[in-house]
């Protein structure tokens, strides 16, 4: 398994905060998400505006897209992003279009696993080329306690095990990271425990020095 990445989430409804943060973080990240609450508020221009801020990193449109996957894979690797997400409810159609553009692009599709799906609907993402996948512990989830547990554990593991790269998100703290050191894990994706920590660049190295430790250099 490959050392993951780190990914720094962006979730503000103002695209002058985002820029804010990327100043600060953008050498300290391997990746920046326009969150799909930014893309919400901000649309096309979160996405532009990062990939002119970020050049040189890999930009994901977090739309969670549940239908017209080729016009909206179009728009956001059109403007810029390297990666884009797909709520794992979408129609089997929605993401072999999507992912036809993300080929054409040079660019990649993420499932979004949210509420309810299956391994065999795992499956045939990976059938239709897409090869990452988003585990997610939701915001109203982390609200009502929710931990990470060993049922996470076990579908991370299967999900891997079928061959998709996954990016694990929802309240992770460097001090999460042993729990996954069997899960293939393509990225750590942080929002709040970066862009709103005292020292944002500290926190960062703190996770990468985690997943160094870990996984290696």
């Amino acid at each position: 398994m490959s050392r993951p990445l780190l990914q720094l989430a962006l979730d503000h409804t103002s695209l002058q905060a985002v820029q804010r943060d990327v100043a600060l973080l953008a050498d300290h990240v391997d990746i920046v998400e326009a969150g799909t609450i930014l893309c919400l508020t901000e649309g096309l221009q979160a996405v532009r505006a990062l990939r002119e801020q970020c050049p040189d990193k890999i930009i994901v449109a977090d739309w969670k897209v549940a239908d017209a996957g080729e016009t909206l894979a179009q728009q956001a690797f059109g403007a810029g992003a390297n990666w884009m997400t797909i709520i794992c409810a979408a129609p089997l159609a929605t993401v072999e279009k999507g992912h036809d553009v993300a080929q054409r692009c040079g660019g990649e599709i993420q499932m979004e696993l949210f509420g309810n799906w299956t391994l065999d609907d795992a499956r045939a993402w990976y059938r239709t080329g897409v090869r990452q996948a988003i585990y997610h512990r939701g915001r109203d989830a982390q609200a009502s306690g929710q931990q990470w547990g060993e049922a996470d554990l076990a579908r991370m593991k299967a999900l891997s095990d079928i061959g998709l790269q996954l990016s694990v998100t929802g309240g992770i703290t460097p001090a999460d990271l042993p729990l996954f050191k069997q899960i293939n894990v393509k990225a750590f994706i942080a929002g709040r425990a970066l862009a709103g920590a005292e020292n944002p660049p500290q926190v960062a190295q703190a996770f990468h020095s985690q997943i160094r430790d870990i996984w290696g250099e």
